[in-house]
């Protein structure tokens, strides 16, 4: 038997939040609710792996970015503002404290937005455009500020579908308001009615599960609502 403390990180990485997302929860299976010291570490090791490789990758995109030639190709730029807008996502679901790195990523962000600017001139459409684009940026950007809507949206995202009602009714409300979100109608009333047949085969689920139900129907009412029915 595995006896080693379990020594949790103060800012933990998107596979070991799973890990503890899990923990002694009966929203998930059985088999997944013991936390012992070798699955920690694993997991903290991963967070690791990614943050390293993370790192490697936005001391690329800064040259990049301070090197851009004030005649560069708009492919170019275009290119660079999606992946910084990608690292951006990335690092709020990163291990370790990440706040100068996404601040950093803003200033790049705005150097480059400042680019495409200049680029469109005086065209009225190409502008608003831009303007409705950076809003809509700085709309998801606070939604990054909940780890778990990073993790969601991450490629290898270590929730898996099956998962994903077990965790979205484990999560805090102004946690889930944020994550609710990132889904659409359809996928919502398929998230809602795994939620509550999950709900109904585990009766020892915590009055707080219940009522981030509660809340998944209220928004869904409130899309419904807001789209005619």
């Amino acid at each position: 038997m595995n006896d080693r403390p379990l020594i949790i990180s103060d800012f933990p990485g998107r596979q070991e939040r799973h890990l503890l997302r899990k923990r002694n929860n009966p929203l998930f299976p059985e088999a997944e609710r013991s936390l012992d010291a070798d699955r920690l570490l694993e997991a903290q090791r991963l967070d690791h792996e990614e943050l390293e490789a993370f790192i490697t990758g936005f001391h690329h995109l800064v040259h990049q970015a301070i090197n851009l030639k004030p005649s560069e190709e708009s492919e170019v730029i275009l290119a660079l503002k999606e992946r910084l807008d990608k690292a951006y996502e990335q690092a709020s679901g990163l291990a370790d404290e990440q706040d100068e790195t996404r601040q950093a990523l803003r200033k790049l962000i705005d150097v480059i937005m400042a680019a495409v600017r200049r680029g469109a001139g005086n065209d009225a459409v190409a502008l608003e455009e831009l303007r409705q684009e950076e809003i809509a940026r700085a709309a998801h950007f606070r939604l990054l500020e909940y780890p778990l809507v990073a993790d969601l949206l991450d490629p290898d995202s270590p929730i898996r579908p099956d998962e994903l009602a077990a965790t979205l009714l484990s999560a805090g409300e102004e946690e889930l308001e944020a994550v609710l979100g990132i889904f659409d109608r359809a996928q919502l009333a398929l998230l809602y009615e795994d939620a509550g047949r999950l709900l109904a085969r585990t009766p020892e689920a915590p009055e707080s599960a219940r009522q981030r139900l509660d809340q998944i129907h209220r928004h869904l009412e409130a899309i419904s609502a807001a789209n005619g029915g």
